[in-house]
This record gives structure tokens, sequence and C-alpha cells, in this order.
């Protein structure tokens, strides 16, 4: 019984929650990338690193949340901006591919050439061409909802989940009061 009080102080349960949900994003993303076929713009690979530190503050949760609850606090405000990032990105990309914006990055955009000789203006090219950022990836012929959209509604459930779990080991009840 106190082995699982203990766990349960530490940050375990949060952490592997953490590392999970980001394995999960990230294997998602690989498998439409390497199994699916889909190429990723420039968007699409930042909006790959949140989960990449997600994994990696989660497992610091896991290793380090046994030193206290000042540890804790740092690491599960460090989660939460890391989320927030998530949301933004996967937001800022679905008003690029909605035509809301212009996407920020100059990689979405197609080059401009002038100038030099026509051999100097293809030695300036890309060796392969880029994705547009307002092209969406469809994951699933059958659902109009791009990969964008999907990895923002991502961002915004583990944002929740987090929000509540967070909330849980904070101590603090509905009312505000300490339980």
């Amino acid at each position: 019984m106190r082995d699982r009080a203990v766990a349960a102080s530490s940050g375990a349960p949060a952490g592997v929650f953490w590392i999970l949900a980001g394995t999960w994003a990230l294997g998602w993303v690989w498998w439409a990338q390497h199994v699916a076929g889909m190429a990723p713009c420039a968007l699409c690979l930042w909006e790959r690193w949140p989960y990449r530190a997600l994994l990696v503050l989660g497992a610091l949760f896991v290793v380090l949340g046994r030193l206290g609850r000042p540890v804790r606090m740092a690491l599960s405000a460090l989660v939460v901006l890391t989320l927030l990032a998530a949301v933004g990105l996967s937001g800022l990309h679905v008003g690029v591919e909605q035509g809301w914006w212009p996407s920020p990055l100059p990689e979405c955009a197609a080059p401009h050439f002038s100038g030099g000789t026509f051999a100097q203006r293809l030695a300036s090219m890309p060796l392969r061409p880029a994705k547009p950022c307002d092209a969406p990836n469809r994951l699933f012929a059958f659902l109009p909802v791009s990969m964008t959209t999907l990895d923002l509604l991502y961002a915004i459930l583990l944002l929740g989940l987090s929000a509540m779990l967070l909330r849980g080991r904070s101590g603090v009840g509905r009312t505000g009061r300490m339980r």
C-alpha cells in the first residue's frame, strides 16, 4: 500500500501518461509519413516538437518527481506550456490550411528566382520540392478533416486531460478550497 502511495506522490502516473501521449502522436505521424506516404510540410515538422518535448518532460517527471512538490510543479508548468505550444502551432497551421492567414514560414511559399543564368537558377532550387503548408493531408478519405485539425483536437484533449490530472494531484477541489 505504501509503495502505491509513494508512486502516486512521485508523479510517475502523470509522467507515464505524457510519455504515452507523446509517443502516440509521434507514432501516428511516423506511420502517416513512412507507411501511408504522406509528405509533411514545414509547419507539420514544427508541430512535432511539442510532442518530443512532452516525451522528455514525462520522463523527467517520472525520474525527478520524487524530489518534491516544487520540482513537480515546475515540470507541470512546463508540460502545460508545451501543450499550449502544441495547440498554438496546430491552430496556426489550421488557419493556413483554411486560408485565414499566410504561413509565417518561408519554406511554405514557392521560391522566387530572379537574375542569373538558367543553370544558376536550377542550381539554387531545392533537391526535393517542399509540400505547401496550405495543402492539407487527409488521413481518412471519408473524413473531411485534415491531420492538422486532428492534431489540434488531440492537443486540446491532452491539455484538458493534463489539467484534470494536475488538478487532481494538487489537492485543490472544485471550489478552490483545500481538501
